[in-house]
């Protein structure tokens, strides 16, 4: 089984990755680090930079969890992606970061971190950005 977290260059994203790698030494699991754009990843401020994803792996390295970081641009949306992942690797948890929405920003924008709490196959830990 692996631990799988969905990860940006956000507070939340950061919380994320805090959770999981506590959740990877826990269970003593693999942990699998997705972090995915739909667009031009050279303007989408959620697909990790080089430096951000040498940062991650260097983070990744001294918690002496293995793992892996998996980078994918244009395919899907990130929940869909998430999902898939966490299927293909028979995640034992989903790991995701959440922020706060506000009740009229819920009802306009769907919610990617909604989808994944329905579509996902096995557990999902939802973790807030400490501020």
């Amino acid at each position: 089984m692996t631990v799988v977290v969905g990860y940006v260059p956000t507070p939340e994203g950061e919380a994320a990755l805090t959770a999981a790698i506590a959740e990877a030494q826990r269970r003593s699991e693999p942990l699998h680090v997705v972090n995915t754009s739909r667009g031009d990843s050279l303007v989408d401020s959620r697909f990790a930079s080089d430096a951000e994803v040498a940062a991650v792996r260097e983070r990744l390295a001294t918690s002496g969890v293995v793992h892996e970081f998996e980078q994918q641009v244009g395919r899907h949306e990130a929940a869909e992606e998430l999902v898939d992942v966490a299927d293909r690797v028979k995640a034992s948890v989903l790991v995701i970061g959440i922020r706060r929405r506000t009740p009229t920003g819920k009802l306009i924008t769907g919610s990617q971190a909604q989808r994944i709490l329905l579509d996902a196959h096995c557990p999902v830990l939802a973790v807030k950005a400490t501020y």
